[in-house]
């Protein structure tokens, strides 16, 4: 059977049998990638905690009929302990992971794959806040995924901005002239956070008000939904 070395993120893990795990993996050049670990729940494991979620590892993997196996495991980001060892930044990297594995359902995306690594390494540095990392990362992999938002002129007619009627099902901002009955307006800082981190501007983000980041956070988790066809199961997940 062909051998093969890749490197990727663990997103999720299951167990398997009395000892093995089947790794789900977003993968530099395979996309999406799921695989049997054998032994690592054992004690012994020499690479168990490699394959944890969160970790980055170079692997080397071996391919089967149904499932592929991994050999080898070397950590590359270990960013797993800094963010299951926080609340916020662990609701935040579940919320991250699983828009991953969503997106990479349409085949393998270097760019994807590189925002999600950053988007691990920025939330384990824990120097800016969980949640602005987490709707970042949803604005812009969506972006990457072909969903661009639209924060500056008005989605419909593209009139200049800056305009605070938002509607998620249309892509972005409305002006007034083009406004629906009932959409919600945001305030105009508002905006400007969905702008940046759209953007990754974090010196702008960071500076944001707590009722900012509450509206941004709002419209991020709407659009992501909204283009998912269906809820993340992470944003209401709590740890036991």
């Amino acid at each position: 059977m062909p051998l093969y070395r890749e490197t990727g993120v663990v997103l999720r893990t299951h167990k398997l049998g009395e000892a093995d795990r089947i790794v789900t993996l977003l993968t530099r050049g395979r996309g999406l990638l799921r695989a049997v670990a054998k032994g690592v729940r054992r004690t012994s494991s020499k690479f168990g905690a490699r394959l944890e979620p969160f970790m980055v590892a170079d692997l080397q993997c071996y391919e089967g009929r149904t499932l592929d196996t991994i050999t080898q495991a070397e950590t590359l980001g270990a960013y797993g302990p800094a963010i299951s060892s926080d609340y916020d930044r662990y609701r935040a990297g579940n919320v991250i992971v699983e828009t991953a594995e969503r997106l990479a359902e349409g085949g393998p995306s270097p760019e994807l794959y590189a925002l999600l690594v950053g988007a691990l390494r920025t939330l384990a540095a824990a120097r800016i806040d969980p949640d602005l990392v987490r709707d970042g990362y949803l604005l812009r992999a969506f972006a990457i995924a072909g969903w661009t938002p639209g924060f500056d002129e008005c989605v419909r007619c593209g009139a200049a901005g800056p305009h605070t009627y938002v509607v998620v099902q249309l892509g972005g901002v409305l002006c007034e002239n083009c406004r629906t009955p009932g959409s919600p307006r945001l305030d105009p800082g508002s905006i400007a956070l969905l702008r940046a981190l759209l953007a990754g501007d974090w010196e702008t983000a960071v500076a944001s008000s707590e009722r900012e980041r509450g509206q941004a956070a709002g419209i991020a988790a709407a659009y992501a939904q909204w283009h998912l066809e269906r809820g993340l199961r992470s944003f209401g997940a709590r740890r036991d």
